[in-house]
């Protein structure tokens, strides 16, 4: 497939149902690697992993795997991470690793010793006249996939006649733009292997609509009613206006004043709450620190709106002082940029005005029941004032990864256990707050060639 699905959004809006192949096949779990993977433009990695000449990172999906390296200041390519002699990794990542990143002039195979330079050119063979000429530059070469970059990320395609990145981002990038995601750098980051397929790990940060039932703490701070819509590939979702009463209800979580007669209150109780249990992410110390001051600097009974209107000039009056500018966004674009991001077919950014966290799921070799899930936060800071990061592998407890994420790990392997039961008459996605789900299979059954969302009898 070479030109993103375009999907219709109130087809989306009946009750519909789709098969759990995708979860729990084998073999489909063996075709995507040619009708998915192999067609699509995947995220695997940040300009800021390469910053100078010679840097270069390895990513794999699948069975697949890259090496994206920086060729020139103003190059990256991508290849094949295989020699052209006998098939041998040129780079090995490091073991119990999910990728791996270094520095090299070039790349030399381990087994006979051939040498590539940066542009990927067979520079050494060895004995090559053995071969009486026939070790042509077609033949040695490394083979390239195309690569390109938005929002600070590293993307890559095997498929050379795809679509450019850009249109294949579409309508996302367009909206999601204005946070300019390339001034922002990693705070932290983190892997785990799970039981689990990697869609049902995705699937997992796709809607709020599960709050209610795993991070009940969270209800003291708000009514987390969903709505989730589709663009095109992609989806968003955010918090719906479902009590019109409440006027502070916005889609973004750095917009709300929470729940309370006391905006003042609620407004620093639900920073905090999700500063402390979603890993230091989902907001900032800067945005938290400035909700604390609220009760000082405003009188009791200020109106929500008015809150909302001092803690976020502070904020940014506070990040200014520390070298941090906020970029320019508009309420109406804060507005349509929601809560949350699904990026087919496998990243997803929720984002704020000066930070974002996101997750990425693998498959794991062609296994359906395993994926390897990864999770980052990046955010503004002061010029050179990045924190120095690396891949840490960490095991799915709320001490390692706050208390937020570690329930949402405990639905994973559950859902995948229950879905193959013989028991289980198949999904009911919610028509209004999980149609982002409902985009995702509709999307990939195209790709896949297999049945697509239906309607429930």
């Amino acid at each position: 497939m070479n030109k993103p699905v375009t999907a219709d959004i109130e087809a989306l809006s009946e009750p519909l149902t789709f098969p759990v192949e995708a979860y729990i096949s084998e073999e489909y779990a063996r075709a995507e690697g040619d009708k998915l993977w192999a067609k699509v433009w995947q995220h695997a990695g940040r300009v800021e992993d390469i910053p100078n000449v010679g840097d270069y990172i390895t990513y794999e999906v699948g069975t697949e795997g890259f090496v994206i390296v920086r060729t020139t200041p103003d190059t990256i390519r991508a290849y094949y991470n295989v020699c052209s002699h006998r098939g041998r990794r040129l780079v090995d990542p490091p073991a119990g690793a999910n990728c791996g990143q270094g520095h090299k002039n070039q790349f030399v195979c381990g087994f006979h010793g051939w040498r590539y330079d940066l542009d990927g050119n067979c520079t050494f063979k060895l004995d090559e006249p053995d071969w009486k000429g026939a070790l042509n530059d077609q033949r040695t070469h490394l083979n390239a996939v195309k690569v390109d970059t938005w929002g600070g990320w590293i993307f890559i395609n095997m498929d050379p006649d795809c679509v450019p990145l850009r249109e294949f981002l579409e309508p996302a990038a367009g909206i999601l733009d204005p946070f300019e995601f390339e001034k922002m750098r990693y705070k932290w980051r983190q892997w785990v292997i799970f039981d689990c397929n990697w869609k049902g790990a995705l699937e997992a940060f796709m809607e709020p609509y599960h709050v209610a039932g795993t991070h009940t703490q969270l209800l003291t701070h708000g009514d987390y009613y969903a709505y989730s819509a589709a663009y095109g590939l992609h989806g968003v979702s955010g918090f719906d206006q479902r009590d019109p009463s409440f006027k502070m209800k916005q889609s973004s979580t750095i917009t709300r004043a929470g729940k309370g007669k006391d905006a003042r209150i609620s407004t620093y109780e639900l920073q905090n709450e999700i500063y402390t249990t979603v890993n230091n992410a989902s907001t900032t110390e800067t945005l938290v620190n400035a909700a604390r001051r609220l009760v000082d600097e405003l009188p009791e009974g200020t109106a929500p709106e008015a809150v909302i209107k001092h803690w976020l000039a502070s904020a940014k009056a506070d990040d200014a002082a520390r070298g941090v500018i906020w970029p320019t966004i508009t309420p109406e674009q804060m507005s349509v940029a929601g809560l949350a991001w699904h990026i087919f077919p496998n990243m997803a950014v929720l984002q704020g005005i000066t930070f974002a966290l996101c997750y990425r799921a693998r498959p794991y070799g062609d296994n359906p029941h395993k994926c390897i899930f990864e999770s980052y936060a990046i955010e503004r800071f002061p010029a050179g004032q990045e924190p120095k990061t690396s891949w840490v592998y960490a095991d799915p407890v709320a001490e390692k990864w706050g208390l937020v994420l570690s329930q949402d790990f405990s639905n994973m392997a559950s859902v995948h256990k229950g879905i193959r039961s013989r028991g289980f008459r198949g999904t009911l996605p919610n028509p209004h707050q999980e149609r982002k789900i409902t985009n995702f299979h509709r999307n990939l059954a195209e790709y896949m060639g297999t049945g697509a969302p239906k309607l429930l009898d």
